[in-house]
């Protein structure tokens, strides 16, 4: 009875709202409301939830300032970019949506090491401590790890697998490189002495943790209990917006993209989001999924072990595809303004369901730096298949990898982009473009790996060793211009690259910076086509001739090592430019010095008509549209003319530049 009170209640005050041709309603939540209120002003709900459960197409939820364990699952769809639903926090207040509990009943076991007893009914149906990390391309540095967390004054803890390890916990100051096999420094290596460990029962689920000496019970203690904070249960809810949350402590499981993709915030497999100025931190892998569903494939190289992941992945592009995985359908999400840190695996990841999309303006550091546990699918922004995906004025720093794109990345533009204290900054992986890489900078040692093709690299700043691999042991599907639907597939023979405008700068004792690794690549399709055809065969020649590569009018600093056959660019190899990313929190600056030669070559302003179309997929560098690209504006969005100032930004010049980057 008090049920259909309460609808009764909220139908009166949406007729009271609706006007006009469109149904438009804000309902309110606050701390000190009622779900069983009307979600007016003076009538607020309590929980968002039940907010999500009323509003439809056109509807607006506004929450109050205060904190909200919850996990929000929106259950109505918008229908258009008009008709949407907004999700947003109250203008300038603070509101804060965790997946953790806050855990006040601590019971000292001996010294620092606490326990706490919590029933199962806390849990549900997901209890992240049973809860295992496990997926296709996971690689586990030491013990099985799960799902769960314990965060003392906000700070995460370190899982142990065992109950005697609690009592002198390792602190580790460094760890091995899953791909290079280098050791690399922990950022917080004290941290890793907080650790903790869980007996999971039928009944109950017993935390132990070691807390250096706190007491828990007079300090903030949170454990993980949701999986996510704000992400639908039904794939197909369409034009959502999310704006001015902060949202943290979610017990997200690995995602690969062969596997559902849930994250603290995420769409579901659905079209039109707009996720905007939140504050994201602390997911156990991913903070934000645009990313595939289960459907398509769910871990089974890791559970039927009958083929290799590749095989896989390749089968979810087929599955995603008949079963409707179109522009029309999916995609073209908006994620803009977001600070995202401190998470085990992603920033923002997306397989498949990220196409059409536009990610900028997000601010994105410490990922997958605690290396609790390792895979090859991690990085600050992780996208597979971001077909016609524009990524641009993102800053990116201290990562395990910044930005890695991987499939099908065709009419994908990485634009204006700052990258900074990565153990790698950037890398493409076994795709056939056409990928405009423009205007970024890039500054971490290890600056950019190029495992594919049919890329072009304008006014890019390349402050470190780049890597050049060919892939020719799988294939990998391309698509037709700006659509889903597949066109063919092919290896990624190298090459077909084109390098124009950029600066190169090598670092003491690293090799590898600059173009040289092209040396033996032909120049133009004409000679590539005579050489093939020198030989007699048709599959074994193609393999064998190096694609063209279209290098010309790039500077090469500090041992940066230029291609050798390009005709006109500027080598000041004993120059070291000394470039320095000054990081002061609300603004930063690049400081780099610049060689007298450095003002005597300019570059073109390139378009469509002046790049060389890619040859595999038989496309041109045009915009999403198909329209002329015209690359006239630089990383702090000033206008170009028919010249360019090599490198990123037009201000600098030759001799010392202090140039604010935010």
């Amino acid at each position: 009875m008090i049920f259909v009170l309460a609808l009764e209640k909220v139908h009166m005050w949406q007729n009271r709202l609706v006007t006009g041709g469109y149904r438009k309603i804000e309902y309110h939540v606050a701390k000190n409301g009622s779900d069983q209120g009307t979600g007016s002003p003076n009538d607020p709900f309590l929980t968002i939830n039940q907010a999500a459960s009323v509003a439809v197409a056109g509807d607006t939820v506004t929450v109050h300032e205060g904190l909200y364990r919850e996990w929000v699952r929106p259950r109505h769809k918008g229908l258009s970019e008009k008709r949407r639903i907004i999700y947003q926090a109250a203008l300038g207040e603070k509101v804060i949506i965790k997946g953790s509990e806050h855990i006040q009943d601590w019971q000292q076991v001996n010294g620092s090491i606490w326990k706490a007893i919590l029933p199962s009914t806390m849990f549900g149906t997901f209890n992240p401590y049973r809860e295992e990390i496990f997926g296709d391309w996971l690689v586990t540095i030491e013990e099985t790890k799960h799902l769960g967390d314990i965060y003392l004054n906000g700070m995460s803890f370190f899982e142990v697998s065992r109950f005697d390890q609690l009592e002198a916990p390792t602190i580790r100051t460094e760890v091995k490189d899953l791909w290079t096999g280098e050791l690399i420094p922990l950022h917080h290596p004290k941290q890793s002495a907080y650790v903790w460990y869980a007996e999971v029962g039928e009944e109950q689920t017993i935390i132990f943790a070691n807390f250096q000496g706190a007491n828990p019970n007079e300090e903030f203690v949170e454990v993980n209990v949701r999986r996510s904070c704000f992400y639908p249960e039904m794939t197909g809810v369409d034009y959502i917006t999310v704006r001015g949350f902060e949202m943290a402590h979610a017990a997200t499981p690995w995602a690969p993209p062969t596997a559902d993709q849930p994250g603290l915030l995420g769409t579901n497999w659905s079209k039109g989001w707009i996720i905007e100025h939140n504050i994201i931190h602390d997911a156990k892998c991913s903070a934000i999924s645009i990313g595939k569903e289960a459907s398509t494939g769910q871990h089974y190289r890791s559970i039927r072990k009958d083929k290799p992941g590749y095989q896989y992945q390749l089968e979810s592009v087929f599955t995603a595809e008949r079963q409707g995985w179109s522009k029309e359908t999916i995609g073209s999400h908006l994620i803009r303004h977001n600070t995202i840190y401190d998470c085990g695996q992603n920033g923002i990841v997306g397989h498949l369901g990220c196409i059409f999309s536009e990610i900028h303006h997000n601010h994105i550091y410490n990922i997958a730096i605690k290396r609790e546990f390792w895979g090859h699918e991690i990085a600050g922004i992780k996208f597979h298949a971001p077909i016609d995906v524009h990524i641009h004025h993102n800053r990116i720093h201290d990562c395990t990898l910044g930005m890695w794109l991987d499939w099908q990345i065709q009419g994908t533009r990485i634009s204006k982009n700052l990258f900074y204290r990565n153990y790698r900054d950037l890398f493409l992986e076994v795709s056939h473009g056409p990928c405009i890489v423009d205007h970024n900078i890039l500054t971490s040692d290890y600056a950019f790996e190029n495992v594919s093709q049919g890329g072009v690299y304008i006014n890019n700043l390349i402050a470190g060793k780049i890597i050049h691999r060919k892939v020719l042991n799988r294939s990998t599907p391309y698509h037709l211009p700006h659509s889903t639907k597949v066109a063919g597939f092919s290896l990624t023979y190298g090459g077909d690259d084109r390098f124009y405008n950029n600066v190169f700068v090598g670092k003491r004792g690293l090799d590898g910076a600059g173009t040289s690794h092209y040396n033996n690549y032909t120049t133009s399709l004409t000679e590539y086509i005579e050489n093939v055809h020198k030989l007699h065969g048709d599959l074994e020649e193609f393999e064998l001739v190096e694609q063209p590569v279209y290098i010309n009018r790039n500077a090469y600093l500090n041992g940066a090592e230029p291609f050798a056959r390009e005709q006109v660019k500027l080598v000041e190899g004993s120059f070291d430019p000394s470039i320095e990313i000054i990081d002061l929190g609300d603004e930063g600056f690049l400081s780099i010095e610049l060689p007298d030669s450095f003002d005597n070559l300019e570059g073109e302003v390139h378009t469509t008509a002046t790049l060389p179309r890619v040859r595999i997929v038989d496309a041109e560098f045009d915009n999403p549209e198909g329209g002329e690209l015209i690359l006239d504006t630089d990383f702090l969005n000033e206008p170009k003319d028919g010249t360019s100032v090599l490198g990123p930004i037009s201000l600098l010049k030759k001799g010392g530049n202090l140039i604010k980057l935010w």
